[in-house]
């Protein structure tokens, strides 16, 4: 398996701001200097990285800056970050829209892989109908992944109407993208990552790791929580992936380097590498 690297840790996760008032420009941004988190990775030793789509969008009238730091840091373009909120029927089409242009954003700069997060939860809590309208909106997003000539691949994530087993699995249940485990935002929401990867794993298309602390809630680095990744990397090899790891963490309280060669020192070890 090759060990990639997000850029999130640098910057942790914002909005852009026009999305407020128009949601086909509400991209997932990190505050931080990409380039140097680019560096930053490579000099670890990962492979790979993943962006949000409104930090490759920063990119796009300057292209040849980002391809050369990737390039001279040894890293591919794996994976472009994007969402929706999926359940509000008047702005669908705008949410595809901008999942669209992040699709081609990702196509230009060589990624191979859409990465979907999303399923909004409404002031007074999800409807009935809520789970299958999530469901319709990422086979809409897989579709047009596919025609960029991407593997799409959907993320559950607190805080949106997947964070519980219940959730999760009606939305999984209501769709075929492919699916994209999350660690940490698995157990943070009591779903099983072995159970959930051994049900799925014929969806299976990117992964992301993080460990988590039961008693803080926080999300750690690699080998600092609770999680089981033996396990857990043992339901993966089951399916039969062998491809990307993405090693992510949301948020770091000292430099983000230093999370980032943490946790590589950890998988390396699992894995033998």
């Amino acid at each position: 398996m090759r060990l990639g690297y997000p850029t999130i840790t640098w910057g942790g996760v914002v909005g852009h701001p026009a999305g407020v008032t128009s949601v086909k420009d509400l991209y997932y941004f990190t505050a931080g200097d990409t380039i140097q988190a680019i560096r930053d990775i490579g000099e670890v030793g990962y492979s790979g990285t993943e962006v949000f789509d409104g930090n490759l969008a920063q990119y796009m009238d300057r292209k040849e800056e980002l391809l050369a730091a990737l390039a001279e840091a040894g890293l591919e373009l794996v994976s472009v970050y994007t969402g929706a909120n999926f359940i509000y029927d008047d702005i669908l089409d705008d949410e595809l829209d901008k999942i669209t242009r992040a699709a081609s954003m990702a196509k230009t700069f060589g990624a191979q892989r859409l990465v979907l997060g999303g399923g909004a939860i409404r002031s007074g809590g999800p409807r009935p109908d809520d789970y299958a309208k999530v469901g319709r909106g990422l086979d809409l997003a897989a579709a047009i992944a596919a025609d960029h000539g991407l593997d799409s691949s959907y993320h559950p994530h607190l805080g949106t109407i997947s964070e519980n087993t219940d959730g999760f699995h009606q939305i999984m249940d209501s769709c075929s993208i492919g699916f994209c485990p999350d660690t940490a935002h698995l157990v943070a929401g009591g779903i099983d990552p072995f159970d959930a990867i051994t049900r799925y794993g014929d969806r299976l298309k990117h992964v992301h790791f993080k460990d988590y602390s039961h008693a803080s809630g926080d999300f750690l680095p690699l080998g600092d929580g609770d999680i089981n990744f033996e396990e857990i990397i043992r339901a993966i090899r089951d399916t039969g992936y062998d491809s990307w790891l993405m090693v992510e963490l949301d948020y770091f309280s000292g430099h983000p380097q230093d999370a980032a060669r943490k946790s590589k020192r950890y998988l390396d070890d699992l894995l033998g590498n």
